[in-house]
């Protein structure tokens, strides 16, 4: 098991190639490439200058013996109704993987998404069209559990892929060498579900986490600990299914009050708490 971190927030501030640094500067083993502004047309992996980009990276990368591990591309996937949205996210995915595959990435998610009819059906469809492209670059797509918002109430709900019995058909109609699943744990609770029964329930089918705490009430994606989680219950529930995937935050809201100069020292913290973390995970496997 790797520990993970992605660049999101880090690159926001100073940039893909710094926030590289960053992470393998502060001990990480592997790195979640986030790729959610691939979605807009002036981001560097939509112009001619990708691939130099991307070998940079991997150059830093290589110097430290760090992995690209991960990557996520970007949503929403489609939009319900919206053909011309569709059409060029659409490039953007396949882009998406090609770079994942450059890193040398093992996961690329790519979020399923809620439509009003069919929603099974028009799933399938999108990620059967991916499909050819992620076996081409050598990548497989992680599907994760997502969550709606009540307009009328303002609460988040059940949305696609949001509990065990759902997420577990859409991962088994697809095919394993391609595909697999991406449990996102603070989402479990926001739409009433409990982290570690999911696990539970999930198994063998989960390829890959992403791990950061919260409310049970807002999507909050920071540290484990700080907020209402469970850990104990969660590191039990990875242990008793031995969990083979990489220990992969996605908590970097973390980070996001903090100034600039504290960032490094964010990160080594998060290191240290996912280190914890880890050895609870050994801890707890089944010994066969």
């Amino acid at each position: 098991m790797k520990l993970v971190n992605q660049t999101d927030v880090l690159s926001k501030r100073f940039g893909d190639e710094a926030a590289v640094r960053i992470l393998c500067d502060s001990g990480f083993d592997g790195i979640d490439y986030s790729m959610f502004t691939v979605k807009n047309d002036d981001c560097v992996l939509n112009t001619p200058e990708y691939k130099n980009h991307i070998r940079k990276l991997i150059e830093i990368a290589e110097f430290y013996g760090v992995t690209f591990e991960q990557a996520h591309a970007p949503f929403p996937s489609a939009k319900d109704g919206n053909a011309e949205y569709n059409a060029d996210i659409f490039e953007k995915l396949k882009r998406a993987l090609e770079v994942a595959g450059m890193l040398d990435a093992k996961i690329c998610v790519v979020h399923p998404v809620q439509f009003k009819e069919n929603q099974f059906e028009k799933n399938m469809e999108l990620y059967h069209s991916l499909e050819p492209y992620a076996a081409d670059y050598g990548v497989k797509i992680a599907l994760e559990n997502m969550f709606g918002h009540d307009k009328k109430t303002d609460r988040l709900v059940p949305n696609v892929c949001s509990v065990a019995e759902e997420f577990n058909r859409y991962v088994d109609a697809l095919n394993p060498a391609h595909f697999t699943a991406c449990l996102d744990l603070g989402h479990c609770g926001l739409v009433g579900e409990n982290a570690g029964n999911m696990i539970r329930q999930m198994g063998s089918r989960l390829g890959c986490l992403h791990i950061h705490d919260n409310d049970n009430l807002h999507d909050c994606h920071t540290l484990p600990y700080t907020r209402e989680m469970d850990w104990d219950d969660i590191l039990h529930a990875l242990g008793e299914i031995d969990y083979k995937g990489n220990f992969t935050y996605e908590a970097d809201y973390f980070l996001t009050e903090f100034p600039d100069d504290l960032l490094p020292a964010c990160e080594r913290f998060m290191h240290d708490v996912g280190r914890s973390m880890m050895r609870k995970i050994e801890k707890y496997r089944v010994k066969k």
